[in-house]
């Protein structure tokens, strides 16, 4: 299926180019990007004993590398290096302790982990066990992670240190940290002799949605079944086997994770650090000749707040791909003048995985774009009516691709549908030339003295203008108009940005009643660890 944009009054309009099967196209695709090679018979049947235990998943992507490269360095963290071959070992033993204590189908183990590579292992250890892994936002308060706890009845959690206190009483608690009793180092001493299951359970990865109260929903991510989601990343992003790879997002976030799905199966190094600091990622960019970084927005706004000028040293790296949070037209620009057109934005969300993906030739041509649909995605725009809108017409995003979620556990309600096709919740438009250009939310929209008015357009013009940084822009009620927007304003230093210079310039370039009634200077907005703006910690709201 090649992508589809859905965009008139018609049933479909497809793009002309058709690569066949989803077979043939992630073939294509792995030849090109160097994943399909010849290789000898011996590791051959490696390969192919790997994938025929344990599928598509994170852990075939290890196992396989461990066939194929066995001392090719697979992880790179702030505590070392570890090759395939002895992360394919230690996992064996990692999945044979957790197996001894219960965890395994029905049994499921989360996972409350910075960047490094313990939560690597025990994804892999899950794999070949066949546990259900859960990935725990570091940020989650202990109510919320009680509610969790409950929701996914959790056998045994895996935690750094210190991120301990946390946690709830209940599971099995087992830290990253130390080598004594309690620590995962022992439960990987304490992992064999043995033998794992030929052909485990197909373990289940859980991702929380990004809640900022009350509990947050469990999204259940398939394995893929075949290649063909990886060939619809690949048709954009040109991702090469062998390249080191640096995730800065967070692993347990739906796009940290397809990173490292993605590196795993490219056979790549994989370097991660605990913390995201702007010096330290120039750095081991420079240092470990990362070609590929998989990062989120906020990330890169940081890199250029806090460093001067472009990368460290004369290694540049081919691509520089983010996702988890709206990418401003204005940073994307900013960004490639000063580090080279390596951007690449991927618009997707933990229900629907991918969207669209913007190359570098699309960000420059229509800065702030989300891209166009890669193939195997259908992508369609519809109205009030529910029909397919024309191009430059906002409505609402609905997707269909070969990874999406089934369904949230619990008995939490599902997203629209509409023949077949998933909605992200997300307004927007296409241009003519096929590229997706998000408003904002559906249900941000509001209705001050009868018109509707949407949040997007006012944010983009207001984080466009000379000496603002960042900005928010959202619904408040209002007695007057039933509610007006208040926009919040991060200023560059020494600005001169006044609360009615930011009225002007939105009466100037939209509408009188688009005119936000509060202007609110803030030193910074609060995020959560993927740059989503935390709204409901904005001060004076209403």
């Amino acid at each position: 299926m090649a992508p589809s944009v859905l965009s008139g009054p018609v049933a479909a309009a497809r793009t002309a180019l058709d690569l066949g099967s989803g077979t043939a196209r992630a073939v294509i695709a792995l030849t090109r990007s160097g994943v399909v090679r010849p290789m000898g018979p011996e590791r051959l049947f490696g390969v192919g004993r790997a994938v025929y235990r344990y599928g598509y998943s994170v852990t075939a992507g290890f196992a396989v590398g461990a066939a194929r490269h066995p001392y090719r360095l697979a992880v790179v963290d702030d505590d070392g290096v570890i090759t395939y071959a002895e992360l394919d070992e230690r996992t064996d033993r990692l999945a044979l302790g957790l197996a001894a204590t219960g965890a395994g189908p029905g049994a499921p183990v989360g996972i409350l982990c910075r960047n490094h590579r313990a939560p690597v292992e025990v994804m892999v250890a899950a794999g070949k066990c066949g546990a259900d892994v859960v990935l725990l936002n570091t940020g989650l308060s202990t109510d919320q992670m009680r509610g969790v706890q409950e929701q996914q009845e959790l056998h045994t959690v895996v935690a750094d240190h210190d991120l301990l206190d946390v946690l709830p009483k209940g599971p099995r608690v087992v830290s990253t940290d130390g080598d004594g009793a309690g620590s995962l180092e022992a439960l990987v001493a304490a992992g064999g002799p043995g033998e794992l299951p030929l052909r485990p359970e197909r373990s289940k990865l859980i991702v929380l949605t990004s809640g900022t109260t009350g509990t947050p929903k469990g999204a259940k991510r398939p394995h893929p079944s075949t290649l063909s989601p990886a060939a619809s990343i690949l048709s954009t992003i040109p991702l090469q086997a062998g390249d080191p790879v640096l995730i800065s997002a967070p692993l347990f976030h739906t796009w940290g994770n397809a990173g490292l799905l993605l590196a795993a199966l490219h056979g790549s190094t994989v370097v991660l650090q605990r913390r995201f600091e702007p010096e330290s990622f120039l750095d081991i960019v420079d240092r470990r000749r990362v070609q590929t970084v998989f990062a989120v927005p906020v990330m890169l706004q940081r890199v250029m707040e806090q460093t001067d000028g472009g990368w460290r040293g004369p290694h540049r790296p081919r691509i520089v791909a983010v996702s988890g949070s709206a990418l401003p037209a204005g940073q994307a620009s900013e960004f490639m003048d000063r580090f080279g057109d390596c951007l690449y934005n991927l618009y997707g969300s933990t229900e629907v995985s991918w969207v669209s993906i913007a190359s570098p030739a699309d960000l420059r041509a229509a800065p702030g774009t989300a891209g166009r649909a890669p193939y195997g995605t259908t992508l369609v725009i519809l109205g009030d009516n529910d029909r397919p809108v024309p191009a430059g017409q906002d409505g609402r995003v609905f997707v269909g691709n070969d990874l999406q979620f089934e369904g949230y556990t619990g008995d939490q309600a599902s997203p629209e549908q509409w023949e077949g096709l998933v909605g992200t919740g997300d307004v927007g438009h296409l241009d003519e030339a096929g590229r997706l250009h998000l408003t904002g939310r559906a249900d941000d929209m509001i209705v001050s003295g009868g018109e509707n008015v949407h949040p997007g357009p006012v944010e983009e013009l207001i984080a466009g203008a000379d000496g603002v940084r960042e900005v928010c822009v959202l619904g408040v009620d209002d007695e007057q108009y039933g509610q007006r927007l208040a926009a919040y304003v991060v200023a560059e230093p020494g600005a001169d940005l006044t609360e009615e210079g930011i009225r002007d310039l939105v009466k100037r370039e939209l509408a009188t009643f688009a005119v936000p009634r509060d202007v609110v200077f803030l030193d910074d907005l609060p995020r959560n660890q993927t740059g989503k703006v935390l709204r409901t910690e904005l001060p004076d709201r209403g």
